[in-house]
């Protein structure tokens, strides 16, 4: 299960707390378990800090805590503080990037349901020839950024080839990793896809044909 937890403290040098952290980055390379560190300032209050640290699990924070430089970054961020920082230890019980959501909306109501009516007429096509399937293998999103990979198709059908050169269905069947990016853009409802980038298996259309030696 990750574990988070927040150090709440009290500061007019944030700039300290950076450089706190990044000697404590330099310092730990190759045996901290931290995964993810935030440091932000209250918007009411600028002497009000809080370093957000994401660890893996409880253990691993623990092994993490029990490292000298840890010990020695602590000590200094004590000092760097006006009062004691507090700290408060979190068990993550739930984790949603909801920019998630909408390539998995994308997936199921218009690619597995066939809901062409929300696709452009050249989506229609790939859908139409090759009939996919797609099953989210795994998900990694970064800001307005989501990559995926998943799939299977079947070609079925003639697909529209280079120079007017329709490839005929064969029937055959390409499981296989494809890689997706998708860019969004937040909106009311939650969200948009603005665009994405297919990462396609070349060496398996290839052999069905749909792409030239």
């Amino acid at each position: 299960m990750t574990f988070v937890q927040l150090i709440d403290c009290k500061t007019s040098n944030v700039d300290q707390l950076n450089r706190l952290m990044d000697s404590w980055v330099e310092a730990t390379q190759g045996k901290r378990t931290a995964t993810h560190s935030i440091v932000g300032r209250d918007r009411s209050d600028s002497a009000h800090v809080v370093e957000i640290v994401e660890f893996p699990s409880y253990e691993e924070a623990m092994q993490n805590s029990n490292l000298p430089e840890t010990n020695r970054i602590f000590e200094e961020l004590v000092a760097a503080c006006e009062e004691t920082p507090t700290f408060t230890d979190l068990d993550v019980v739930r984790d949603e990037q909801l920019n998630k959501l909408v390539v998995r909306r994308f997936f199921g109501e218009v690619i597995n349901a066939k809901n062409l009516a929300q696709a452009k007429r050249e989506n229609g096509e790939i859908l139409d020839a090759f009939n996919p399937r797609l099953t989210v293998k795994s998900m990694i999103a970064e800001g307005d950024l989501v990559t995926c990979r998943r799939h299977q198709l079947t070609h079925r059908r003639h697909l529209p080839g280079p120079a007017h050169r329709h490839v005929p269905g064969v029937g055959a069947h390409q499981p296989g990793r494809r890689r997706n990016r998708s860019r969004h853009v937040p909106l009311p409802g939650g969200g948009k896809i603005a665009e994405s980038w297919w990462n396609w298996d070349d060496l398996g259309l290839l052999q069905l044909g749909a792409l030239e030696a």
